[in-house]
């Protein structure tokens, strides 16, 4: 393989790939591998044919810079309330009661009635399955438990199994809650949900049938939270638990961190192609970023993605990379009055630059860039 070319004046400059200004910004951020930059500078050419050079030096200069170089991605978001979750009857009869769509419910507080008996809320994220009594183990146990201790009651081991103890304190939450005092918790008595709710939509009201499996209402947590659609080209900055930041309508930035990540399907009106999309639920934890989002109930925001961070790296603007005739890419170092071409090996790109190392190449070495 020959080796890299000799100075600008005795050899035919390597092929320099121009950008487009932000066209080859835009390309860049999503660059992962070598393989698609070939493509993303290719597209960003301006005609240049690859014949000799114009002058022993290049037209303008970098200078190769320390820095730390992110992947990040701006997209629109919506604020509410993030996910929505339905809860249904588990009991047949007549519903008696519903909540006004936007209420606040608390734990131990009622969902709605059913032939006059509160369905009743308890925290956890197991869904109740099963009817609860003496005898039965299971983390179900733990989590009805738990929720008694926290509303008062005791008398009882809070552990994963429902014993004569555990019968006792349930018929004293009975008669607080004007039940039929069994000692057993029925299936479609208590609905569990992670924390506080907000009721979303009624589906169904005072006089309507329910059986089990009937629609009741939808429900979300009190918290603001924000939903981002996201390209699926963009999915690979949609990781769960990752940090994001959030800009309010006021330019306020808080924190979120990435709670949910799930793909929806469009299916398009008729005639037109389903669309898929991925759709990100961005939690706003912490008092100050719910302080920041409480003065507006439905609002636009941007979320800030972070795919990528590479710290204290080497850095040139993507226009300064050549395609060398031999592969690969690399750099034109300027030398007072004669330049050499030097191979690298490119890292992370963003924001318009690129990540580079190999020999010679170090900060506050010049390198050539095109017009």
């Amino acid at each position: 393989m020959p080796g890299p070319p000799g100075p600008a004046t005795a050899q035919k400059r390597p092929r320099r790939r121009r950008s487009r200004k932000k066209g080859v910004a835009g390309l860049a951020i999503v660059v992962v591998g070598s393989v698609a930059v070939v493509a993303a500078l290719s597209l960003a050419r301006d005609g240049d044919s690859g014949g000799p050079a114009a002058s022993t030096l290049p037209p303008s200069t970098a200078k190769v810079a320390k820095e730390t170089l992110k992947d990040t991605h701006e997209a629109d978001g919506q604020l509410g309330f993030g996910t929505t979750s339905t809860a249904t009857s588990r009991l047949p009869g007549t519903l008696t009661s519903v909540p006004e769509s936007g209420s606040e419910i608390g734990r131990g507080r009622p969902l709605f009635k059913v032939d006059d008996d509160p369905v009743l809320l308890m925290y956890g994220s197991k869904p109740a399955y099963r009817t609860l009594t003496s005898g039965v183990e299971g983390s179900d146990v733990l989590q009805l438990e738990r929720n008694l201790s926290a509303l008062g009651y005791d008398g009882f081991t809070v552990d994963d199994e429902y014993t004569g103890d555990t019968a006792d304190a349930v018929r004293e939450w009975q008669d607080d809650k004007g039940l039929e005092e069994t000692g057993t918790v029925e299936l479609g008595r208590v609905v569990f949900a992670p924390g506080k709710i907000r009721v979303e939509t009624l589906h169904a009201g005072e006089g309507d049938p329910v059986r089990p499996g009937s629609k009741v209402l939808s429900f979300t947590g009190t918290d603001k939270a924000v939903t981002v659609e996201l390209e699926t080209a963009d999915q690979r900055l949609a990781k769960k638990g990752a940090t994001v930041q959030v800009t309010m309508p006021d330019d306020t930035t808080v924190p979120g961190r990435i709670d949910e990540v799930s793909t929806v399907i469009d299916p398009g009106a008729q005639g037109e192609d389903p669309t898929t999309k991925v759709e990100v639920i961005v939690d706003l934890r912490g008092a100050k970023a719910q302080r920041a989002a409480a003065d507006y109930a439905m609002a636009s925001v941007d979320v800030t993605f972070t795919a990528g961070t590479r710290k204290d790296v080497l850095v040139v603007p993507v226009a300064a990379l050549l395609a060398l005739q031999e592969g690969g890419f690399g750099v034109e170092v300027v030398k007072g009055g004669t330049t050499t071409y030097a191979p690298v090996k490119t890292g992370l790109f963003a924001d318009g630059k690129v990540e580079i190392s190999g020999p010679g190449i170090a900060e506050g070495t010049i390198v050539g860039m095109p017009k």
